[in-house]
């Protein structure tokens, strides 16, 4: 049967719970079909890789040598940090991928998006649960690095747990993808190295245009595919979404605690563990996939991305609470005791 009529016979190829995966790697690959106008495909795909580079030379200014030298001869905590994100995290992904009986190409942009590696994200929300914030960019760093062996290691291990995806995941173009991604996070490196005030401007500027061009290609993709970009907020894609994030932060607190890290190093690498790249992920999915077979697919990791961000925004009003609540209670027992020292002692009756 050839998959190419196949595709051309359903309407729509997204929704359908079997698509033509069952093709050998070499069909799957030179078959394809324009879905969307080539001209606002070929925009999404150049805007997807331009901001990805900003994004890393930002992420890049992030990072410093000193810091990166200090914790690479205490390695500790990167290191159970890096078990906790290619342990935990593309773990998850595949049980899930398999627990809501997802189809083959939801399964593989879940499988992508389990092993991707930390972003800038992470470093922000440390930051704001005062976590370790040298800690947290070093892992940042160290994560994106072992992305190039890791990433497509642990995709070929969890495919062999779906048939249908051990030829069809284009590892290559997945590695050259995450080599192209070290090199503008050099540059960025290179930049807070040798002109260091230049750093702050470059990373707000990637924030901005990281927020302006997230609008920008889901309204493309909404033109250019129509109501088929529902798929992406289909009921088991958003429990997913839901759920990977959630025990990320869960197993990465609970990994470090039982390394004996410090609280705020615990608290940095749950964030690390919980926060995937999502820039990355999309960037993968839309340029390294046939148009034909993701769809608009490559969009789920930003829904993604916004999920986690929500959880982690709940966890990080829930940890300020707990903290003025104790130190209320700290500051009340302070002073009652306080007062009991200065009180003074009654006077003896004649």
């Amino acid at each position: 049967m050839d998959p190419t009529a196949d595709l051309l016979s359903d309407p729509d190829p997204w929704l359908s719970e079997s698509l033509w995966f069952n093709a050998t790697a070499a069909n799957a690959s030179d078959v394809y079909v324009p879905l969307m106008s080539p001209v606002i495909n070929k925009t999404i795909n150049i805007s997807l890789i331009v901001v990805l580079t900003i994004v890393m030379v930002s992420m890049g200014c992030t990072m410093e040598v000193s810091k990166i030298k200090h914790h690479m001869m205490n390695p500790k905590g990167v290191a159970i940090a890096a078990l906790a994100q290619y342990g935990v995290m593309p773990l998850t992904a595949f049980c899930l991928a398999k627990a809501f009986q997802l189809s083959e190409i939801r399964a593989v942009v879940v499988l992508i998006c389990g092993c991707c590696p930390g972003g800038s994200l992470s470093n922000i929300l440390a930051l704001a649960i005062r976590g370790d914030m040298n800690l947290s960019i070093v892992m940042t760093c160290c994560s994106t690095v072992l992305a190039l062996g890791m990433m497509p290691l642990l995709l070929y291990v969890y495919c062999q747990g779906f048939p249908e995806l051990r030829n069809a995941v284009p590892y290559v173009e997945i590695i050259v993808a995450l080599v192209m991604i070290l090199i503008p996070c050099g540059v960025g490196i290179l930049i807070n190295y040798y002109r260091p005030q230049y750093s702050k401007i470059i990373t707000k500027a990637g924030i901005i245009i990281l927020t302006i061009a997230v609008l920008g290609i889901a309204t493309l993709t909404s033109i250019g595919v129509g109501g088929s970009i529902l798929n992406v907020l289909a009921p088991p894609l958003m429990a997913v979404g839901a759920l990977m994030p959630l025990v990320g932060y869960t197993f990465g607190y609970v990994i470090s605690a039982l390394f004996r890290l410090k609280r705020s190093e615990c608290r940095t690498v749950a964030m690390e563990t919980g926060c995937q790249n999502i820039q990355l992920c999309s960037t993968i999915l839309k340029v390294a996939f046939p148009q034909a077979l993701i769809g608009p697919l490559f969009l789920f990791p930003i829904v993604y991305g916004s999920i986690q961000l929500i959880e982690a925004g709940v966890l990080i009003v829930l940890f300020r609470c707990h903290q003025w609540f104790t130190r209320k209670e700290k500051e009340t027992y302070q002073k009652a005791e306080t007062g009991e020292k200065t009180e003074d002692p009654p006077k003896e009756t004649p």
